[in-house]
């Protein structure tokens, strides 16, 4: 049987002489890998002895996660699914060390865990624990760490969670599929959310989709939301927009001569217009969400405020969607985002049965990382070779393999909310990477900072029907208007644009009262200023 000791805090461990685990191991270049072929099966609840070499030998495998302080519900989730696989699976001789990194002095744990020479080592959770491990561990000695940070890993640091340049380029690809051609990115103020948004910025010309627009929030504030999309709706301009093409049909009412066909049209307009608060299309046909469902919700809402729903842009999001009950909210029926396979009903059941818990798709992470940590350490292959197959492992999360930086790619599928607590899968994950997943390289993204829309503005003469005679007569400035021919992807057919006229006249009429109009300008349409 194999075996676990409890080291949590400063407890003290008998250390064992240290050393460079898997001496001889090196972190293979992409070239040296081979061919890409179907991909191993992790094998579930039990293991083939001839699948690997000696099965008695003495191994040892050092875990890092945090089971005590403000992160322990993460590390205490994690924890029974490492449990899980070692019992089921692991070969006899087999020593699993848990470190506990809530508390203490990170250094220190650190220090211990590499004294006990292992083989592998999984976790730690956070990227500045996988920062520090980077350091003082032997260079051929492999982490599997649970950080998502792509600064953090590398070197023998590997991560084992999704990677957000995975589930940003499936959901940007998903919209391809679905024919976008223009979208903006609503996303956190954080440094995450700077980092997702870039990521969807540089992989937008491998698709031959334009983003017109940035927009920052504060995670949570919802005044901070309001800003956001109501610069994001083009509302200000919309509105004023909404209102001039009202004073113009209402003038023509009371001041033209008018036939009684064009008398019929000009009141049926104005009515129709009187109706909405805004006028005029928005200059995208799509909107990415990248904060989690609690945050996007909140933001859908505001969205709807200022008079911008799912008849205008279908949403977006990613897998930070998942878990956060956004499947129950109407309002965002028809919304697609990027997340893991379901977890399978036997490990959920297992899992539930040994905890009391559900089971996350984190669980299945830390189940499927020791699986694959007990699968290296006793397959007849080197073991950072093994670890770094390009053809990939499927296990309780689907499909994934690891990066020689340190990355990793995951399958991904693409989900519909039904809007009553459901959701539809509409793109199935791929089953193996012969062909290619992704094509954005995660070692160059910038974080990206927030961008005005990129919009030639609403003219309310385009959205009204007047007789020739009148057209010049009663021309109209065009509100918020902010084009930069430079953030153009893809080129423009040529626009022609009526002068604009730049004396608004007092108009009045029966049913209508004129609302003053504030100066329009360029600047309306406001930007917000813009861990692990």
């Amino acid at each position: 049987m194999y075996i676990i000791n409890k080291l949590f805090g400063f407890v003290c461990f008998c250390a064992l002489l240290a050393g460079c685990a898997g001496t001889g191991n090196r972190w293979y270049s992409a070239s040296d890998q081979g061919t890409v072929s179907t991909p191993a099966m992790l094998q579930y609840g039990s293991y083939s002895a001839d699948m690997y070499g000696t099965m008695d030998e003495n191994h040892k495998i050092a875990v890092l996660l945090p089971v005590s302080g403000p992160n322990a519900v993460i590390g205490k989730s994690v924890r029974p699914a490492i449990e899980m696989a070692a019992m089921e699976y692991a070969p006899n001789g087999l020593q699993i060390n848990f470190f506990d990194t809530g508390t203490g002095n990170i250094t220190e744990t650190i220090s211990r865990a590499l004294e006990t020479n292992p083989d592998v080592v999984i976790g730690p959770m956070f990227a500045n624990n996988a920062r520090i491990i980077r350091e003082m561990k032997p260079y051929s000695l492999p982490v599997l760490s649970f950080t998502s940070d792509i600064t953090a890993v590398g070197d023998g640091v590997m991560s084992v969670s999704l990677m957000p340049t995975n589930t940003v380029e499936s959901t940007i690809a998903q919209m391809k599929r679905n024919g976008a051609e223009k979208f903006i990115i609503l996303a956190p103020d954080t440094s995450s959310g700077h980092i997702m948004a870039g990521i969807a910025k540089s992989i937008t010309g491998t698709y031959n989709l334009e983003n017109t627009g940035v927009f920052f929030y504060n995670e949570g504030n919802s005044e901070s939301m309001r800003t956001a999309t109501m610069a994001a709706s083009m509302f200000t301009a919309r509105s004023a927009a909404n209102t001039r093409a009202k004073e113009i049909l209402s003038d023509i009412l009371n001041h033209e001569e008018l036939s009684g066909t064009e008398r019929v049209s000009i009141a049926n307009q104005l009515e129709h217009i009187k109706k909405r608060d805004t006028l005029g299309e928005l200059p995208y046909d799509s909107i990415l969400f990248l904060g989690n469902g609690h945050d996007t919700k909140s933001l859908a809402s505001f969205l709807r405020y200022f008079d911008v729903g799912v008849r205008d842009a279908k949403f977006y999001g990613t897998s930070l969607w998942e878990g956060d009950n956004i499947e129950s909210d109407i309002t965002m029926i028809g919304a697609e985002f990027a997340t893991l396979p379901d977890i399978p009903e036997k490990f959920s059941n297992t899992y539930k049965n040994a905890t009391g818990m559900d089971a996350s798709h984190m669980a299945a992470i830390g189940y499927d990382t020791t699986m694959l940590a007990i699968d290296a350490i006793y397959s007849k292959n080197d073991l950072s070779e093994h670890l770094l197959n390009q053809s990939g492992y499927i296990g309780i999360n689907g499909l994934f393999r690891l990066r020689p930086n340190g990355s990793n790619e995951r399958a991904l599928r693409m989900v519909r909310l039904n809007g009553d607590g459901t959701k539809t899968t509409v793109n199935k994950p791929s089953e193996t990477f012969i062909s290619p997943i992704y094509n954005l390289n995660t070692n160059y993204v910038s974080p990206a900072e927030s961008m005005a829309l990129n919009t030639r503005g609403i003219n309310p003469n385009k959205y009204i029907n007047l007789p020739d005679r009148l057209a010049k007569k009663y021309r109209s400035k065009t509100y918020g208007a902010n084009y930069t021919l430079s953030q153009q992807t893809t080129q423009l057919p040529t626009v022609t644009v009526l002068p604009e006229d730049t004396t608004d006249t007092t108009i009045t009429a029966e049913d209508y009262e004129p609302v003053k109009l504030e100066t329009v300008t360029r600047n309306y349409i406001d930007s917000t200023e813009i861990s692990e």
